[in-house]
């Protein structure tokens, strides 16, 4: 879909564009893990970033995250539906439906775009985040950006990325003790600040493993 006059550009369209032309970095050592470490990272970020102003809403988010870390232990494909079932307890919402109309984040700086075929599209991208050729890191950062750029929902998009961006790790034995780093404002036109996100999710994917097997020898 194109912008009409006045109108920001599709900025889904340009994460499409980038998504194919992101050099994602190569990984060496990231491996499952048979023990969680001993603090929940995604636990912890939900709680100290929103636990505060709204507790009824961030007991909702730990619920949703219990869901998906069940998921991810049955080894279920990512896919709309099983998002929308984690967002329905985000929302407290009986339906989460994919959204109608074009979005808009960031002030209005950047539109997301819909067209017929853009849930497919979505769906097609869930599923590549169990891609055999692309380390985990890129996997799940590329995951995490495709949630924010096809801001699939009316509502609770970041806490949705967020979501997934666990399952997709937990699914293959990885959790993370440290998130915080994450949260930064995320652009669909940066590729390399798309790859720089998966350097990062790399790095905190070795610090945790090192901090669980530290606390093993201790």
């Amino acid at each position: 879909m194109t912008s009409g006059p006045g109108q920001p550009k599709d900025s889904l369209a340009d994460w499409m564009l980038d998504r194919t032309e992101v050099s994602w970095p190569s990984w060496r050592g990231v491996c499952p893990v048979s023990e969680a470490p001993a603090r929940d990272g995604f636990r912890n970020f939900f709680m100290t970033t929103r636990g505060g102003r709204d507790s009824e809403g961030t007991a909702r988010v730990l619920t949703a995250l219990e869901l998906a870390f069940a998921d991810a232990e049955q080894g279920r494909p990512l896919t709309f539906a099983l998002m929308a079932k984690w967002q329905r307890t985000v929302l407290g919402h009986d339906v989460v439906v994919f959204r109608t109309m074009p979005a808009f984040a960031k002030g209005g700086r950047e539109r997301y775009g819909l067209a017929p075929d853009t849930r497919a599209r979505f769906e097609r991208c869930l599923s590549e985040s169990a891609q055999p050729d692309l380390p985990l890191p890129s996997r799940a950062a590329r995951t995490y950006l495709d949630i924010l750029f096809f801001h699939p929902f009316e509502d609770g998009n970041a806490p949705a990325a967020m979501l997934a961006l666990a399952f997709v790790l937990a699914r293959e034995g990885v959790l993370l003790d440290q998130v915080h780093p994450l949260q930064t404002t995320r652009w669909a036109d940066d590729a390399e600040g798309a790859a720089d996100l998966a350097v990062l999710l790399g790095i905190l994917i070795t610090a945790a493993q090192r901090h669980l097997s530290h606390g093993k020898q201790s």
